[in-house]
């Protein structure tokens, strides 16, 4: 069974960076689109980024743009969201989701799209 599990989440002052990491178990990982989404308190969960399995890479335009840089390791089964100058509206977990066998561009950054998930990790800056 896969497993994706998230790390690097944490307490941060507003401005400041995070790398978050989602390993995922399996010896599959080079064929996953990978996606991160976020969930604050009272809110649906949100499109972040999200990278294909060949390596494109997007972003949510308007909550992260140009703050936000998602990238993979397939050596290491890992994909990592680099989040930068972070600011209260950042505050949410981060889940990172994956779909074996890779997805159209157009579908990362819908959640339907996925079917494996992590349990999230908290990020909280502060202003």
């Amino acid at each position: 069974q896969v497993q994706l599990v998230e790390s690097g989440g944490g307490l941060v002052q507003a401005g400041g960076s995070l790398r978050l990491s989602c390993v995922v178990s399996g010896r599959t990982f080079s064929t996953y689109a990978m996606g991160w989404f976020r969930q604050a308190p009272g809110h649906l969960r949100d499109f972040v980024a999200a990278i294909t399995r060949s390596g494109t890479s997007t972003s949510d335009s308007d909550s992260v743009k140009g703050r936000c840089t998602v990238s993979r390791d397939n050596a290491k089964n890992t994909v990592y969201l680099q989040m930068n100058s972070l600011k209260p509206g950042d505050t949410a977990v981060y889940y990172c989701a994956g779909r074996g066998g890779g997805l159209p561009y157009s579908n990362v950054n819908r959640q339907s799209a996925y079917d494996q998930w992590g349990r999230g990790t908290q990020v909280t800056a502060s202003a």
